[in-house]
């Protein structure tokens, strides 16, 4: 499933950053913190609205099938494989198009 292959690689890229630079180094003040405005601005961007959509999409992709394979596989559930898929992928399908209607709609 390359969703997962690509989920898993770009989350564990770009995660990290995000959560440094927004986590740490902006409130601690170690870097000057963008104003507000301007992340609005960068934010509206179409390239930018892309971006972070296809970051969600995959990041979401990626941990359904890691929740599928756990309930599968860890707690053996594999008897009900076809309803815990359906539900793993049906939520990132929902989460998917909820980041993707916020992000048209912003």
């Amino acid at each position: 499933m390359a969703a997962f292959s690509a989920g898993g690689m770009v989350t564990a890229l770009v995660a990290p950053v995000l959560l440094l630079l927004f986590g740490l180094a902006f409130p601690l003040g170690w870097l000057d913190a963008p104003d507000h405005g301007h992340l609005l601005a960068m934010v509206r961007n179409p390239i930018t609205k892309l971006v972070v959509l296809v970051l969600v999409v995959l990041a979401l992709f990626h941990a359904a099938h890691r929740f599928r394979f756990v309930l599968d596989h860890g707690l053996q559930l594999g008897r009900f494989d076809r309803v815990i898929a359906l539900w793993c992928y049906g939520m990132a399908v929902l989460g998917s198009a909820t980041a993707g209607w916020m992000l048209l709609t912003m």
